[in-house]
Order: structure tokens, then C-alpha cells, then sequence
């Protein structure tokens, strides 16, 4: 077993030999390792959208430009970084630090809307924090309201407007939004190819920048990525070509009429930010026109199913028995090796895997920015609830057997799962209560996979496959009301009527919104009181959970 591996069995082992018999016989290794735009059509796909390939080495050259940026920021006690994003480009600098820490730097906070406790933890580090504002676009919702509080804080601490703009860097495309935005504001620049497609800029300045400001070595990632971009040329022992044709090869449909489009990504010690960067890369490279790859984390996936297949990720031994396929790589090369068998998996389903998807995501956050718009300094036009259970607020579309309370939405929300489908759970609170908590129980209701999250990042990076994918999942979204006792459960943004509490709940009516409007079913809780009531939605779950799948409590 050398560095770079990828092992795989049984019926996984089948569809993958012959998507990478069929994906050699036509070339595909040496032109896309040409970057040759053909395989996706003449006019689909522009040759400088691969450039992701050229980055072990290319960002190189990036590392000697930031060292000054780096070697200033450290001489003037700027250590913590505070980085605002959602998506790709902050997943991956996420990872990175987690897998790269580095001696030097007081590390990395990312804020993406979704927890008010990373706020506060960054708001005690003021003296010590340089924020970086990372997106391919303009100025998100969340962004600006972040921008806000902090340059509100650094005033308030006595820093000049100089100083405060020497705060804040921006990476962005040349000429994007952001770009103008922040030479007004006198921002400092870190400009990206806008060519490159976020979802593949693990390895540029996206996921670089950020990580190498918060202490994280950088250098040996790398050198990682590079020793294992020789082998993506190769027809045979080519890891990414193998690991593209497992997820494409499954992805479609076998003898057995079943497409194996849901994979169950594990590792040690549980899913972490190369997990989500993960589960976001696959979404948006694969989730269009239909089709898609969904990843689940393993507590929404307890135990297999047909139409699902496991990846163990740098597991501890050979062929674990929770998991089809085995992969082995050091974290540089994950990136590179991911973003290959992404590419490859898209030409296995016919979809373009570069191109961002659809309008779906923007349309969503257009959406919550008119409800926020609309309702001014007023309350949001949250809807009448169908009915009231204690404390949560149900608003369903779906009509379910049974009475008027939790426990019968719930069930009917399960029924609803396709049986090739799968459940998400979506939560915008500002506390610590997350879908992974209610995932394993909701698996074994619905007999179905799991995934789940904390929003707006969660929909926000993984919103095509769910919008634009197979069409096959069905919601449940968690909102509510800010905990009473939570001095930071609703900071207000400066200049603007809202605060973050009433933006993440804009956010999740958009969403819910988005969903009903493709056709999918959808089930919005809001928690009036969110520490009380989300322990009542956990016991309701784990009750409806024992009775269907007939199992009695202990």
C-alpha cells in the first residue's frame, strides 16, 4: 500500500471497474490531466476552469507573496483570524488548520451565521484579530452584517477608521462585487483567478490565505498535492481516477435498478471541516440536471442500505467493515485527489462539474434579504402556523395522518421520504442544538439517510444536489425565537433594522420557501422557546423513531 490509496469490494468494486474501463477507453485521464475543456462539450467548459489542477504548484508562488502580509500581521500582535464565509472557500481553510495547526498563531474563527458563541469568542480577542472577508461574489447577508459588527467593536475600542480598515483583508475575483466594494472601503486585497471555480480552490488563495494567517503549515500540504498529481495522468494506478469512478459508477443506476447515490463518508474521530468540505465539493460539482451525489455523516446513516456505499477516510486498518471502500492520503493530497474524482464523477453523469449550479442558492438569499427588507423594523412575515404544540410553532404544507400535535407531523413528515430518498435537517438557532442530535433517531424512523446541519452554511453549501440533484429528499427546518439568556443570542447589526437573530431567521424561512417552491416536502418547527423546546423535539423524535421502526423503549 503506497501513500496515495484507494481500496474498495464487493458490488462497489463491480460498478467502479467498469466506470474506470469505460472512462480509460475514452481518454478521459490524460485529457483532463491536459486539461483538455473538450470532455464537457467545445463551448461547456473554458480551459482555465482546470486550473485547480496547476495549484500544488502554482500557490507556491502565493506562500512567498503573503509571507510579508504574515510577517506584518504578526508584528503587530494580529494572530487570531476571524474569517467570514460561507461555503467552499471557508471549509477549506477550516480544514486545513484542523489538519495543519501550526506552532505560530492564536487560530481560526469562522462565522458564517450559524453560531452566536463563535461570535463572542472572537468579539474578547479584538486586540489580537484580523478579519478576513473570502467569497468569489459580493458582500453576503451574513457578511455585511459581520463587517458591520466588527468595524462597530474596533470602533468602539478606539482604533482609528486607518487602523480599522487595516483590519479587514478581502479574497475575492478581480472584478467581482467585493473586489470594488473593498477598494472603497480601503480594505486590504488579495485577488484570485475568477476563473476558478470555488468549489475547486481548496488550494488557491481561498483556502490558503486564511489558514496560513491563523499559524496553519501550508508548506508540506503542498508537497502533499504535488507528489500525487503525477499519478492523475495515469490510466492504472491512478487513486483518483479509481475513487471518481466509485462515486460516479455508483451513482448510476445497476442490474439491480438501483443508482448508489448516497455515500457515508467516515473519519477517525468522527466528520470534521474535510467532511464538509467534502459533502460541499460533491453537491455542487455533481447535484444538477437531475442528478448528484449526496454524503452523509455516519450518525444520519447508522446502518447501510442499498442504495448507499461507505468511504472510510485514513482509516486505521484495511477494509473496516462499516465502509465499502478504503482511502488513504495525506490532507494535501485529499484536496487535489477529491476535486479530481469530482471531475470525473460529473463526466460519468454528463453534468458540468465546474460550473456553480443553478440560481438556487442566490435565489434564496435574494429571498431573505426582501423579508428582512419588507418587514423593516416590524416582525418577519413568518406565516399562520398550522397549529401549536406547547412551544413549537408547526408549519407544514403536507397533510399527515393522525392529530393536531408533534408527534403525528413528524411521522408524517418520515412517511414522505421516498424510498430512495433521504431526510435533511436544517437548523438556524444560535445555540449549540444541531440535526446530529435528532439524525440517528429520524434514520431508524425512516428507514432512510440522514444528513443534517446548521444554517445558512449548511443549505448555503450544499443547497444544488438538494435543489437541482435527484429531487429526492425531503426537510425538516428548525427555527426559532433567541434564548432569553443568551447576551449574544441576538446582536444587533449597526446600520441596519435587524439583528443577526432575525437574519438567520429570514434565512430559514428563504429556505423553507425555496424548497416548497421545487415541489419537495417540507416541515419548518419554531421553537418559541429554543433550549426547552428543542429537548421536547428531541423526545418526540426519539418516540415516533421506537415506534416505527417497532422497537419499544428500555
Amino acid at each position: 500500500m503506497s501513500g496515495y490509496d484507494v481500496l474498495t469490494r464487493g458490488d462497489v468494486l463491480h460498478a467502479a471497474l467498469q466506470a474506470r474501463d469505460y472512462l480509460v477507453g475514452c481518454g478521459v485521464p490524460g485529457a483532463l490531466a491536459g486539461k483538455d475543456p473538450r470532455l464537457w462539450g467545445r463551448r461547456t467548459v473554458d480551459h482555465n476552469r482546470l486550473g485547480w489542477l496547476d495549484l500544488p504548484h502554482a500557490s507556491r508562488g502565493l506562500l512567498e507573496q503573503i509571507d510579508g502580509l504574515v510577517a506584518e500581521a504578526r508584528y503587530s500582535g494580529l494572530d487570531h483570524v476571524v474569517l467570514i464565509g460561507v461555503g467552499a472557500e471557508a471549509l477549506a481553510a477550516q480544514a486545513i488548520v484542523e489538519g495543519r495547526p501550526g506552532a505560530a498563531g492564536g487560530g481560526l474563527t469562522v462565522l458564517d451565521g450559524a453560531d452566536s458563541a463563535a461570535l463572542g469568542f472572537a468579539l474578547e480577542r479584538l486586540d489580537r484579530t484580523l478579519v478576513v472577508l473570502s467569497s468569489k461574489a459580493g458582500v453576503s447577508l451574513e457578511g455585511d452584517a459581520y463587517r458591520r459588527i466588527f468595524t462597530a467593536a474596533f470602533r468602539a475600542h478606539g482604533l482609528s477608521e486607518r487602523e480599522i480598515a487595516g483590519r479587514f483583508l478581502v479574497i475575492t475575483d478581480h472584478g467581482s462585487p467585493l473586489h470594488d466594494f473593498a477598494r472603497q472601503c480601503g480594505y486590504r486585497i488579495g485577488l484570485t483567478d475568477p476563473y476558478l471555480p470555488g468549489h475547486f480552490g481548496a488550494l488557491s488563495a481561498y483556502g490558503l490565505v486564511p489558514a496560513v494567517l491563523a499559524g496553519a503549515d501550508v508548506h508540506l500540504l503542498l508537497d502533499e498535492a504535488a507528489a500525487l498529481a503525477p499519478s492523475l495522468a495515469q490510466a492504472e494506478d491512478n487513486p483518483g481516477l479509481l475513487l471518481g469512478a466509485i462515486l460516479g459508477g455508483c451513482a448510476q443506476q445497476g442490474s439491480d435498478g438501483i443508482a448508489r447515490d448516497k455515500v457515508v463518508l467516515r473519519e477517525p474521530g468522527g466528520g470534521g471541516a474535510l467532511t464538509a468540505w467534502i459533502s460541499q465539493l460533491l453537491a455542487v460539482g455533481t447535484g444538477k440536471r437531475g442528478r448528484g451525489v449526496l454524503a452523509f455523516a455516519p450518525p444520519g446513516c447508522p446502518q447501510p442500505l442499498p442504495d448507499t456505499h461507505g468511504i472510510a477516510i485514513n482509516p486505521k486498518q484495511a477494509a473496516p467493515e462499516d465502509a465499502d471502500t478504503s482511502l488513504w492520503a495525506p490532507l494535501g493530497a485529499q484536496f487535489l485527489l477529491w476535486e479530481y474524482a469530482t471531475a470525473v464523477a460529473g463526466w460519468l453523469l454528463g453534468v458540468n462539474p465546474f460550473e456553480a449550479g443553478s440560481s438556487a442558492v442566490q435565489e434564496a438569499e435574494d429571498d431573505a434579504a426582501a423579508l428582512l427588507r419588507e418587514a423593516g423594523t416590524g416582525p418577519l412575515d413568518t406565516g399562520r402556523p398550522a397549529f401549536v404544540d406547547g412551544g413549537v410553532e408547526v408549519h407544514a404544507d403536507l397533510s399527515w395522518q393522525g392529530g393536531r400535535d408533534l408527534g403525528s407531523v413528524v411521522a408524517g413528515l418520515l412517511d414522505r421520504v421516498p424510498g430512495t430518498g433521504y431526510l435533511s435537517v436544517a437548523t438556524y438557532l444560535s445555540g449549540e442544538f444541531s440535526g446530529r442530535y435528532l439524525a440517528p433517531a429520524l434514520a431508524r424512523g425512516a428507514h432512510r439517510p440522514v444528513s443534517y446541519g446548521q444554517g445558512p452554511g449548511y443549505l448555503h453549501a450544499t443547497g444544488p444536489v438538494h435543489k437541482d440533484g435527484p429531487g429526492t429528499g425531503a426537510f425538516l427546518i428548525i427555527t426559532g425565537e433567541p434564548a432569553g439568556d443568551d447576551p449574544l443570542g441576538d446582536p444587533p447589526v449597526p446600520g441596519r433594522p435587524y439583528g443577526l437573530a432575525r437574519l438567520q431567521l429570514a434565512r430559514g424561512l428563504a429556505e423553507t420557501r425555496a424548497l416548497r417552491d421545487r415541489g419537495l416536502p417540507v416541515v419548518r418547527l419554531h421553537l418559541r422557546d429554543p433550549v426547552a423546546d428543542a429537548g421536547r423535539v428531541a423526545e418526540v423524535v426519539r418516540a415516533v423513531s421506537l415506534s416505527l421502526s417497532g422497537a419499544s423503549r428500555p
